[in-house]
């Protein structure tokens, strides 16, 4: 069932709520989370829908606040929920994914997953670059063109984009619906490897108001320095992508590691 503002919470039936809440030796919290989060993956809680206020909650599965909260730490570490100071508490969107370990841009590895992305530009001119950025690109890294981007995923803003292109004249080309990757091999240049530190961050103010969430809602923020044949540097990507959105998953094998950007199902 889907929740609807100014809709009460229906309580469970009797069977139902005995069963999961005075079962041997499970915490109610537990109870409370695994039913939700039941109803969640079972799609009676859509994505993006807001579970009523605690006090409804609590007073529907007959706990404390405090045992509803705990059951909701729960979702929200599984990833299931979002709980957003003053506003409430959501169902979590699914999470997105693309490979770390290919050479592919960022939409491309989400759209080869079926997913639907697109990309606002927000700004493409050439620029000088910041000290810290020129540091990364090396010796042509006197003018460069700033190329800053939205993606958004399922039409909903999920990352923001920052690069800089040396040594390609990118000022004038349309990038909204090309990969960097692809207008780089149109212009004859190979991309031959990539270097990519991914830490964990907040957004600031200015991501924050263009992903439309708060400020220091947490994030990934990944630096990654692409490399040409000859081993010069050609372009230094830096994205903040919502960390209530995308996690990361590795599979580990005797043959290597393969890592992903993953959409927790």
């Amino acid at each position: 069932m889907v929740w609807h503002a100014g809709r009460r919470f229906p309580r469970a039936g009797p069977s139902r709520r005995e069963d999961a809440l005075t079962a041997p030796r499970t915490p109610k919290y537990q109870a409370i989370a695994a039913e939700l989060a039941s109803r969640i993956r079972g799609g009676e809680l859509a994505p993006g829908s807001a579970l009523p206020p605690q006090k409804e909650l609590s007073a529907a599965y007959g706990v404390t606040l405090a045992t509803l909260r705990q059951a909701l730490r729960q979702l929200e570490d599984d990833g299931l929920v979002s709980q957003q100071p003053g506003r409430g508490t959501f169902v979590a969107e699914p999470r997105a994914a693309y490979r770390l370990d290919s050479l592919r841009g960022f939409a491309e590895d989400l759209r080869a997953q079926g997913q639907t992305v697109s990309t606002q530009i927000l700004g493409q001119a050439v620029r000088r670059p910041p000290t810290w950025v020129a540091a990364r690109l090396g010796g042509d890294a006197e003018r460069v063109v700033r190329l800053e981007r939205l993606r958004l995923l399922a039409g909903r803003p999920a990352v923001h984009q920052l690069s800089w292109i040396a040594g390609v004249d990118l000022a004038a080309a349309d990038l909204s619906g090309t990969s960097l990757y692809a207008a780089l091999a149109d212009r004859g240049i190979v991309v031959h490897r990539a270097s990519e530190v991914v830490r964990p961050g907040a957004l600031d103010t200015v991501t924050a108001d263009l992903l439309g969430h708060p400020e220091g809602t947490p994030a990934f923020v990944s630096d990654r320095v692409t490399f040409g044949l000859d081993d010069r540097a050609l372009v230094f990507d830096r994205a903040t992508i919502l960390g209530n959105l995308l996690e990361i998953r590795t599979e580990r094998a005797v043959t290597g590691l393969s890592m992903q950007w993953s959409r927790q199902s």
